[in-house]
């Protein structure tokens, strides 16, 4: 009762604040919690006809499936792969291009440069597969036509296993990395100036500022972004994979968004697509448990 109490007097007390979060929670509740009635669909042999609440009960029986189906975890493995790189490279690309470019003091240079690297984000992912096939494609891309008139031998970048991931990261890297360091800017303009003044009059250089002040202030948004990353473990971006799939790297770019929407939109096999999706998200749920818990034991606040 008395926390009850205090949770009404917290209202009553920041009500504008409370009002002005109002459209963010009608969303998640309408577009996020809702939709996880759906769910049920997992246990169900669904029918479009009988609706959600008379198709027939099964149970277990397409996680039975899933589970024993070698071709999903070569799907998993390939999902796990692309994730992985991209926490590896991806991740931190943002947080080194956003220190460099808080270091430049001409903010005429510095607009530009943020313009040039934000860019790429508005575009769609059909044109930067585009841009990918006109640079790399074997007969008419611009580099082999560099290499042909080295007299030197093409090659098939979008053909080749040892290229594939290596073409997802770069394109990931120059779409992405500009939006990303918007975050860390910000987290950057609000660390106290007074900081590098008292540092500057130590003695310390520019990279000692970054080392002991820039780096420890946009911690705990690094640790929450990071968090909020592994919740997407099992996630890739669709587009980009859908458009680089091909008949002879397929068996390195079907990922379990790829295949969900195949069996599921493609060959109406809804229940067992649903069923996939909550593994996903049982996964996502886990890593972001395991990774907060462990972020917390060392000493930095986590998202809870």
């Amino acid at each position: 009762m008395a926390r009850r109490l205090t949770l009404i007097q917290n209202i009553s007390k920041y009500k504008y604040l409370y009002l002005i979060g109002v459209p963010g929670m009608v969303f998640f509740l309408i577009f996020k919690y809702l939709p996880m009635l759906g769910i049920v669909i997992a246990f169900e042999d669904y029918s479009p006809v009988k609706g959600v609440w008379s198709s027939n009960w099964v149970g277990i029986k397409h996680f039975d499936y899933l589970f024993g189906d070698p071709k999903f975890w070569r799907i998993l493995r390939n999902t796990l792969s692309i994730s992985g790189l991209s926490l590896l490279i991806l991740f931190p690309a943002p947080i080194l291009l956003a220190l460099m470019m808080n270091e430049v003091r001409n903010q005429i240079y510095k607009r530009f440069i943020q313009t040039l690297v934000f860019f790429p984000h508005f575009l769609s992912w059909v044109i930067v597969i585009s841009l990918s096939y006109f640079f790399l494609s074997s007969e008419e891309g611009i580099i082999n036509k560099l290499i042909a008139s080295l007299n030197g031998t093409r090659i098939s970048f979008l053909l080749q296993d040892v290229f594939i991931y290596p073409i997802l990261m770069l394109q990931g890297l120059w779409k992405e990395v500009g939006w990303n360091i918007i975050i860390y800017l910000a987290a950057i303009a609000g660390i106290n100036p007074t900081l590098y003044e008292a540092a500057t009059i130590d003695g310390a250089g520019r990279l000692a500022q970054i080392r002991h002040i820039t780096i420890p202030s946009i911690i705990p948004t690094i640790v929450i972004l990071f968090i909020l990353s592994l919740s997407n473990i099992l996630e890739v971006n669709f587009e980009q994979v859908l458009l680089m799939q091909n008949a002879v790297t397929l068996h390195m770019t079907e990922v379990i968004d790829t295949y969900v929407y195949k069996i599921g939109v493609r060959e109406g096999k809804f229940s067992y697509s649903t069923a996939v999706g909550v593994f996903k998200s049982f996964v996502g749920l886990i890593a972001v448990l395991a990774a907060n818990r462990l972020i917390r034991r060392t000493g930095h606040e986590g998202i809870w």
